[in-house]
């Protein structure tokens, strides 16, 4: 597909009119839902409460361009901190709520917030951190106090802070469409993060992506199963075109199928949003017990592929409805599989959506290999994926410009993630490159041996990695998650090994059986996390070789 130019700054309108239409228009309409606390907020609301946020940071010294960080889960302050932000002119940085301290303490320092608001449920890490950091905050705010819990010392709770400011509106910001409004967190950072910078032209671009591709409308009501904080969470059918559309969002604090599918069915939940094991758990409830979801108008799924045999599962027990989206933090979702396109590729993540353009290229050993030396279409033929996303990707990241050379070159952003396409140009991803094992001089990623074992009706999940070893360089370690404990190692390594689906040299050489698998906090597998914990586990013999 080749990516059309125009000029989007012709009758551009920002984020924030947008949203003060929606409030004109539909302002005693639902615009949050809080099953938790039984309350709803509507569109006044927020716009008052917003208001009133926004006088408390002007107080408080907040100026123009100054960063605003929220350490949120999902929440409804996690909403009003966004609108609010927007109002003064700052940034706001979605933090990654589920940081340890000294993780958050980095943050802090990268990005020097003015002001800190965070959900009650992480006060102990953040009173840490705040004590670790260098560059403290003028200003700490404890938010979403469901629980209850104590003020610490010198903050203030959300309620108290704007209590007394007046709900007045805000007088308007000039803005130009490259001005930054929004830093999100790559996921797996831990020392120099990973921050994306995204503009007022990518945040309006993102919305009207979901609008155009989803049929997104007013009164429309979505529920996220995934955390707000990442790139999905506020654009995909999230909170950002939600309330520039008119549509409402459920605050969902935890995930629990049970309870997902509850608020569906007495919500009418037109969107259900999540990562592919998301997808597969509420699956499997709704197969145990089943629930009116007639009202999905899709089930959405990102962050990694969803397989053909979960997606077909998905389609049978939640609805056909079933949309897997492919992206970055950087750039959103670049392509997207359609309900229409399902029976016939269920497994890949689509086709290049309008306003982006994807090509799967040859790796070079030097940066940037050419984005014109492409792998031919014929699914097999595997290549890095790069992706042109000018309206929705950003251009570099915050402070880091090591890995902004690393990453992005003349308006491409190589993912480091591997795939193939096909003729009509659909996308499917194999793995990442960082994940990718070498076995006896093989290229081997964990996703092709993990699809494959999991086709066993006795596993309910895997995830595979790799060991040192002396012979091939690299074996292949898979850790499974049984869904009947008749299963042996000995009858899964047969499996394998008569599997049409894997070459000799993919076989597993050593297995274990565990009760869960790692994620990241947007519900991928943690590739980086069980390779480290591979290591210790083949020294003290828990790994079992075949």
């Amino acid at each position: 597909m080749t990516f059309k130019r125009f000029d989007p700054r012709k009758n551009f309108s920002t984020w924030l009119e947008n949203f003060k239409n929606a409030v004109v228009q539909f302002g005693d309409e639902k615009a949050i839902i809080d099953p938790a606390q039984n309350k709803t907020w509507t569109y006044k609301e927020v716009d008052e409460i917003s208001n009133k946020l926004f006088h408390a940071f002007k107080n408080s010294g907040l100026r123009k361009n100054q960063v605003v960080m929220g350490a949120f889960r999902n929440c409804p302050e996690f909403v009003f901190t966004y609108v609010a932000a927007r109002k003064a002119g700052s940034i706001f940085l979605a933090a990654n709520a589920s940081l340890a301290a000294t993780e958050m303490a980095t943050l802090i320092d990268h990005n020097k917030p003015t002001i800190l608001l965070y959900s009650a449920n992480i006060t102990d890490v953040i009173v840490d951190a705040l004590k670790l950091c260098r560059q403290k905050p003028k200003l700490s705010v404890l938010s979403d106090n469901i629980e209850r819990l104590r003020v610490p010392q010198s903050h203030i709770q959300f309620e108290d802070y704007i209590k007394s400011q007046s709900s007045s509106p805000a007088a308007p910001i000039r803005t130009k469409i490259n001005r930054e409004v929004l830093r999100l967190c790559t996921s797996g950072t831990t020392s120099l993060p990973k921050t994306v910078p995204l503009t007022e032209l990518n945040e309006v671009y993102s919305c009207l992506d979901v609008i155009s591709n989803f049929n997104l409308k007013a009164g429309d009501i979505s529920l996220h199963m995934t955390p707000w904080f990442h790139r999905g969470g506020c654009h995909a059918v999230g909170i950002t075109p939600c309330l520039y559309t008119g549509a409402c969002v459920i605050v969902l604090r935890t995930f629990c199928p049970k309870t997902t599918l509850e608020l569906v069915e007495k919500y009418s939940v037109s969107f259900l949003i999540g990562a592919p094991a998301n997808a597969k758990i509420i699956s499997k409830q709704q197969k145990l017990n089943k629930k009116n979801l007639s009202s999905l108008k899709g089930l959405v799924t990102m962050g990694s592929a969803l397989s053909r045999q979960d997606c077909l599962f998905c389609s049978e027990n939640i609805t056909h409805n079933i949309f897997n989206g492919y992206g970055t933090t950087e750039s959103f979702w670049n392509t997207i599989l359609f309900p229409g396109d399902i029976q016939e590729h269920a497994g890949s993540s689509g086709r290049a959506t309008k306003f982006d353009e994807v090509r799967i290229i040859y790796t070079g050993k030097k940066f940037p290999a050419s984005p014109d030396n492409t792998v031919p279409k014929d699914n097999v033929s595997e290549g890095e994926i790069i992706i042109r996303s000018p309206l929705k990707a950003c251009t570099r990241y915050f402070r880091n410009h090591r890995e902004s050379r690393k990453k992005i070159h003349n308006g491409w952003l190589y993912t480091g993630d591997i795939g193939t396409w096909d003729k009509d140009s659909f996308i499917t991803v194999k793995g990442r490159i960082d994940d990718m094992m070498i076995v006896s001089g093989e290229n081997i990623f964990p996703v092709q041996i993990e699809d494959a074992i999991e086709t066993n009706p006795k596993v309910a999940e895997c995830i595979v990695t790799s060991v040192p070893d002396k012979v091939r360089g690299q074996a292949v370690a898979a850790y499974i998650v049984r869904k009947d404990n008749s299963l042996s190692i000995n009858e899964i390594s047969d499996f394998c090994k008569n599997s049409k689906l894997l070459s000799r040299y993919k076989h597993p050489r050593y297995y274990a059986f565990v009760d869960s698998i790692p994620r990241t906090s947007t519900g991928k597998k943690n590739h980086r996390q069980i390779k480290i914990q591979a290591e210790i586990d083949l020294a003290s013999g828990k790994l079992k070789k075949c």
